[in-house]
C-alpha cells in the first residue's frame, strides 16, 4: 500500500507541476467556438426576380425575414451564378415568370433553387425556410379563395390544415445541429487525451524497471482526479459558458464520467501492451480518433450502420459514454435510465484491462511462466 500511495503522489504532483493536460482546455476552446452561435444564421442567398409581381415581392420579403436567410437581389441569373461559384452565396432562388398569375389560377408552380452542394448543413437550413415560406404564401392565397367561395374562417382553416401537429422538444430544444455534435466532441476530447496520458504513464512506469501491481495502479489512479476535474469543465462549465442546455448536476456528471474514465484506462492498458512504443501509439491514435468519432453514433445513427460496424462501435467506450452523458445532461433522462450503459462501460473497462494483462504476459514469457508456477 505504501508503494501505491508513493506512486500516486509522485505521478499526481508531476502532472500538476507540468500541466500539459491543460492543452485539452485550449483545444476545447478552439474547436468548440465554431458552435458558439448554436446554429447557422443569415446565410447569403441570391434572389433573381423574373416576375416582378406583388407575389414575388411578398415571397422575397418573407424569405428575408427568416432567421437563416439573408437575401441579395440580382437583376440577372449569370451574376448570381458567378457569385455562387465564388462561394459568396449559399444558394440562388429564381422567381419564375408568371408566378402570381399561376398562383391565382391554381396552376402548378416550380420555384428553382440552386444550392452549393458542398455545404449540406447550410443547404438544408435554406431548403427548410424556402419550403416553409412558400407554403405560408400558398396558404394565404388559398384561404382567400375559400373565403370568397363562402367558407367561414374556421372552415377554410380546417380545409387548408386538417390537423395541427405539435412538436415536443426532447433533445436540446431550440438548438439544432451544433447541440447534437457538441456532446460527442467533448467525449472524444476526453477519451483521446486520457488515452495518451495513460499510455505515457504506463510506458514511463515500465521504463523505470519492473513495475509491481500497486505501483502501476497508483500511477493510473493519479490520472483520475485530473480527468474528473476536466469532466466538470467539459460537461458543466463550458456548455454553460456557450449557453447550451445541460441539466445534470455536478455529482451526476461525476458518476457518469467515472465508469467512462475506467473503461478508457482499460483500453489504454491494452494499447500499451500491444504497441509498447510511444511513436507507434501516437501514430495509431492520430489515425484512429476520427474513425472512432464517426463510429460513435454522433454523425451517423447506429441503427443505420451495418451489423458488423455496429458491433465494433459497441466495443468503444465513447459510444456508450455519449449515449449516457448526452441522455442525462442534454435530454433530461433520469440517472436510472442509463444504468445499463454505465454497466457496459465498467464491463468494457474490466475486459480491456484483463485482455491487456494477458497480452503483456504473452509478450513477457517469464512473467507468464511465473504466473503458472505460482498456481
Amino acid at each position: 500500500m505504501k508503494s501505491y500511495w508513493s506512486t500516486f503522489t509522485r505521478v499526481l504532483l508531476g502532472m500538476l507541476d507540468k500541466p500539459m493536460w491543460m492543452m485539452l482546455l485550449l483545444s476545447l476552446c478552439l474547436m468548440s467556438m465554431v458552435y458558439a452561435r448554436h446554429s447557422v444564421w443569415d446565410l447569403p442567398v441570391g434572389i433573381v426576380d423574373q416576375d416582378h409581381s406583388t407575389v414575388s415581392l411578398q415571397l422575397i420579403r418573407s424569405l428575408d425575414a427568416t432567421p437563416k436567410i439573408a437575401t441579395k437581389v440580382y437583376d440577372n441569373l449569370p451574376d448570381a451564378q458567378r457569385d455562387l461559384a465564388w462561394r459568396k452565396l449559399f444558394a440562388v432562388i429564381i422567381m419564375p415568370v408568371n408566378l402570381e398569375k399561376k398562383i391565382l389560377h391554381g396552376e402548378a408552380i416550380t420555384v428553382p433553387v440552386y444550392g452549393d452542394a458542398t455545404n449540406r448543413l447550410a443547404n438544408g437550413q435554406i431548403e427548410q425556410d424556402v419550403i416553409a415560406t412558400y407554403q405560408q404564401l400558398l396558404n394565404r392565397y388559398n384561404n382567400g379563395i375559400l373565403l370568397r367561395a363562402g367558407f367561414d374562417a374556421a372552415q377554410s382553416q380546417l380545409v387548408i390544415q386538417p390537423f395541427i401537429g405539435q412538436t415536443l422538444d426532447i433533445f436540446n430544444p431550440g438548438i439544432s445541429f451544433a447541440a447534437i455534435i457538441f456532446p460527442g466532441l467533448l467525449v472524444m476530447l476526453l477519451q483521446h487525451s486520457l488515452l495518451i496520458a495513460s499510455v505515457r504513464v504506463s510506458l514511463a512506469i515500465r521504463s523505470s524497471g519492473k513495475a509491481t501491481m500497486p505501483v502501476y495502479l497508483g500511477a493510473l489512479s493519479a490520472l483520475l482526479p485530473i480527468w474528473m476535474f476536466l469532466s466538470i469543465v467539459l460537461f458543466v462549465l463550458w456548455p454553460w459558458v456557450l449557453g447550451y442546455r445541460q441539466t445534470a448536476p455536478i455529482p451526476e456528471v461525476l458518476l457518469l464520467t467515472f465508469p467512462f474514465v475506467l473503461a478508457v484506462l482499460g483500453l489504454g492498458k491494452l494499447l500499451t501492451e500491444c504497441l509498447r512504443s510511444v511513436e507507434l501509439i501516437y501514430l495509431t491514435l492520430s489515425f484512429v480518433t476520427m474513425p472512432v468519432f464517426y463510429l460513435s453514433g454522433t454523425i451517423w445513427p447506429l441503427q443505420a450502420m451495418p451489423a458488423w460496424v455496429h458491433a465494433f462501435s459497441a466495443s468503444l467506450p465513447s459510444t456508450w459514454a455519449i449515449k449516457a452523458i448526452a441522455g442525462v445532461n442534454q435530454m433530461g433522462l433520469r440517472f436510472s435510465d442509463v444504468l445499463n450503459d454505465l454497466l457496459v462501460l465498467l464491463v468494457l473497462g474490466a475486459f480491456y484491462a484483463l485482455l491487456g494483462t494477458l497480452v503483456g504476459m504473452l509478450r513477457n514469457g517469464n512473467t507468464l511462466r511465473d504466473f503458472f508456477k505460482k498456481r
